[in-house]
């Protein structure tokens, strides 16, 4: 749990990390959003970090919703309200978790995220990547979702190209907005910390 300082937290931010990192690397990618008045409660998916179990595309998934049920249940986050904001790997899983259990959130901000996990490996590696098999689509799970979402995504991003922002961003509902960024992937909160602020207060706290 993170927490401004001097300030009572206007939400809390359900961080859901990238794959390739842990808490004790990825928290630095989400702590800018401390400066204005959010608090942030985050977590390692199994076999991540010190995390404990195996590290899997099911397990991953499972732990979100876990984390969700334990997070709106905090004592310090109960009465509060809840954005998920999933960067990279956690930003399509905040597109699928968000999109399901929409009625407990107030919005969704995704950065950096890919559509399936198949579009990324193609991408990644095009001919080993249609090996790959697909769970869900965050472009098709967000259809689902009338809360309002936040889409980040830099034109520079290597890992995720933003093609893939934009096809989850045309599958969503309104209110939505799409925020194109500079720099390399994920890193939105480091360089545009205020605007992703603002467009947050605007798009989403002013509407729930």
């Amino acid at each position: 749990m993170l927490k401004p300082k001097g300030s009572k937290p206007k939400a809390t931010i359900v961080h859901f990390h990238g794959s390739a990192m842990d808490i004790l690397t990825q928290y630095q990618a989400i702590s800018p959003l401390l400066k204005y008045d959010f608090q942030i409660i985050t977590f390692d998916y199994s076999g991540y970090g010190f995390s404990t179990g195996k590290a899997s595309r099911k397990n991953a998934l499972k732990d979100a919703y876990s984390f969700l049920d334990f997070a709106k249940n905090h004592k310090q986050v109960r009465g509060s309200k809840l954005i998920l904001y999933g960067q990279s790997y956690g930003g399509y899983l905040t597109a699928v978790v968000g999109a399901n259990r929409q009625n407990e959130i107030d919005g969704i901000v995704i950065e950096g995220a890919f559509t399936s996990h198949k579009a990324e490996a193609k991408y990644e590696v095009p001919f080993w990547g249609n090996l790959v098999k697909n769970e869900k689509y965050a472009d098709k799970e967000i259809q689902k979702n009338r809360k309002p979402v936040l889409i980040i995504h830099s034109k520079e991003d290597k890992k995720v190209p933003i093609k893939f922002g934009k096809n989850i961003y045309e599958n969503a509902n309104q209110p939505k907005e799409f925020y194109e960024i500079d720099k390399p992937h994920i890193l939105g909160l480091q360089y545009y910390p205020k605007e992703i602020a603002r467009k947050i207060d605007s798009l989403i706290l002013k509407q729930s």
